[in-house]
């Protein structure tokens, strides 16, 4: 797969041939049934140079991995809490919520967050409702499945995304 990704770049955008010399992480995830996602991991120092070109990067490996899915995701890291008494203060960007935040929109990359909703059950399980922006429902639709798979996979939480409904007056 990481071939595949090298390839591209060398051959389609010169401007990124540096792009491809860096560690990319390909891991593959089943989201359900016979539906697969193909999980590329992108060094966060490079992630503005792919969202430049994600939707032909991702629609030209989508053709090369016939019937996958394909997300870029910017690698991050989480901290633990510094502990009692240290006088290490710990960067907002690397906390457990805000990594988590951050891989949620990179999941979602064309489309934009526009609400989050967490609904409790009575279990004490949570699900969390993300809407997206209604105008690239169609580049995203599809996938809604595959964003929700992979979300679980990487983060342990559920998610439903869903639009939100249009009022008409």
């Amino acid at each position: 797969m990481l071939r595949l990704v090298e390839v591209y770049c060398k051959r389609h955008l010169p401007l990124l041939i540096s792009l491809c010399g860096h560690s990319l992480i390909c891991r593959q995830v089943d989201v359900s049934g016979n539906r697969k996602a193909v999980v590329i991991h992108v060094p966060y120092r490079l992630r503005k140079a792919f969202r430049k070109i994600h939707s032909r990067l991702v629609r030209e490996l989508e053709k090369k991995f016939s019937g996958k899915d394909v997300i870029l995701i910017a690698t991050r890291r989480i901290l633990r809490p510094p502990k009692k008494g240290t006088a290490v203060a710990r960067p907002r960007s690397r906390t457990l919520t805000s990594v988590h935040e951050a891989i949620l929109e990179d999941l979602v990359y064309p489309a934009e967050i526009v609400g989050k909703r967490i609904r409790f059950r009575l279990d004490g399980s949570r699900i969390m409702r993300v809407y997206l922006d209604p105008k690239e429902r169609n580049s995203t639709e599809y996938k809604l499945e595959t964003f929700s798979g992979v979300y679980k996979k990487l983060t342990g939480k559920e998610v439903v995304f869903e639009y939100p409904v249009q009022e008409s007056i």
